[in-house]
């Protein structure tokens, strides 16, 4: 990406983010519930129509039983309704809490984001890419809340099986905004970890 402004960095990466967030989260309702069915949609504008629209899947018995297997024994695909944060965080907690909760919690997010982003150099890309992966995720998952007043989830990692002697460990479900915020956070957490400060690359230059 060089040659490109930071802004367009922040645009694409975050585009990138939220738009396949998006998109999976649409074909997670479309194979993992009966949604589309019960709406009678049948055009792909009736689907996006439903997926705006349809809410409460789980409450309607509307998720299908069997998840979708992408690795047996290890990752497969179902619908999960997450009402709190990552990991089920305050999922139990009162709506009238919850609700504006979350979105207080979003809204500052992205006014740091943008605040901490506009003052980054040219060169730092890194911390750029890190911070749009970021921005990426958590307004995909801001867009979940306000539509229907939970996130979807849909990735599902486990490791062993309940009928072998070892015991089955279980990753909390998630998405591709889980995946974009957790991925930036880390990179982040890097770049503090081991990034050197300007005086001590120009002592070691000295030396």
């Amino acid at each position: 990406m060089n040659g490109i402004s930071k802004w367009k960095v922040l645009a694409i990466v975050s585009g990138i983010v939220f738009v396949g967030d998006q998109v999976t989260k649409y074909l997670a309702v479309e194979h993992l519930t009966r949604a589309f069915e019960v709406a009678g949609a049948q055009t792909f504008g009736e689907k996006v129509k439903a997926f705006v629209e349809q809410k409460e899947l789980l409450e309607r018995g509307l998720a299908r039983s069997a998840p979708v297997q992408v690795v047996p024994a290890f990752w497969q695909h179902r619908y999960t309704q997450n009402r709190g944060a990552a990991w089920g965080v305050l999922a139990g907690a009162g709506e009238k809490f919850r609700v504006p909760f979350f979105y207080l919690v979003s809204i500052a997010a992205v006014i740091f984001i943008f605040s901490y982003y506009r003052k980054l150099s040219t060169e730092q890309r890194y911390v750029q890419i890190a911070l749009a992966l970021v921005l990426g995720g958590a307004l995909g998952n801001a867009l979940d809340r306000l539509l229907r007043g939970y996130v979807i989830d849909f990735i599902d990692w486990h490791w062993g099986d309940p009928n072998w002697l070892r015991p089955s460990l279980h990753w909390p479900t998630f998405n591709v905004a889980d995946s974009g915020i957790t991925v930036g956070l880390a990179m982040l957490f890097l770049e503090m970890l081991f990034a050197r400060k300007p005086g001590a690359q120009a002592a070691a230059k000295k030396a």
